[in-house]
């Protein structure tokens, strides 16, 4: 584009240039030239004839130019679209494996919590069956218990009386052997 505008800028320049000379090369001719009505409008003639020339060499110039100026913005439009394609397909892909990167994390950050849901629950079962089990173990030695000491609350019951027993018929025994003694000396 910036060709393009120094290209036009140094055919305008040319152009301009080249109208100057003319219109110098003109002015001459017209001072030179001041004589008579006749010999003045030839120059006029040639002049607007010069003139004319000028502008079909500008149209021609500026219909070059235009066309191609249109034919460097037709490969300028070309090479964009080709550029935006580019792009959008390249957009297009990345959005696509960022949606599959997404979707993958995503799967695998599932498969973990239903791993650790898993864990968590064979963990509670197993706390469970420790905590049942404990309470049994609890259960039959608390039972076990009770029954020792029931036991041996009747075998001390036992022996209270039996020492009851003994105590009482040593005192009777001792009672008598002491009325037995204190008979013989009465």
């Amino acid at each position: 584009m910036v060709i393009l505008n120094q290209k036009r800028k140094s055919k305008d320049e040319i152009t301009v240039s080249a109208l100057v000379k003319i219109t110098d090369a003109n002015m001459d001719i017209v001072y030179k030239d001041m004589v008579t009505k006749m010999q003045q409008e030839v120059t006029v003639q040639q002049i607007m004839s010069q003139i004319a020339n000028v502008k079909k060499d500008m149209i021609i110039l500026e219909k070059s130019e235009f066309s191609a100026l249109r034919a460097e913005n037709e490969k300028i439009n070309v090479e964009l679209h080709r550029l935006k394609q580019q792009i959008m397909d390249e957009v297009i892909k990345i959005r696509t494996d960022t949606k599959l990167d997404f979707n993958l994390e995503k799967s695998r950050v599932k498969e973990l919590y239903s791993l650790n849901e898993r864990k968590l629950l064979e963990m509670r079962t197993e706390m469970v069956a420790l905590h049942a089990q404990q309470d049994r173990a609890v259960t039959q030695t608390d039972r076990k218990i009770d029954t020792e000491v029931a036991g041996l609350k009747t075998m001390l019951e036992s022996h209270k009386l039996d020492n009851i027993k003994y105590l009482a018929g040593s005192v009777f025994t001792c009672l008598t052997v002491a009325l037995g003694f204190y008979r013989l000396w009465i």
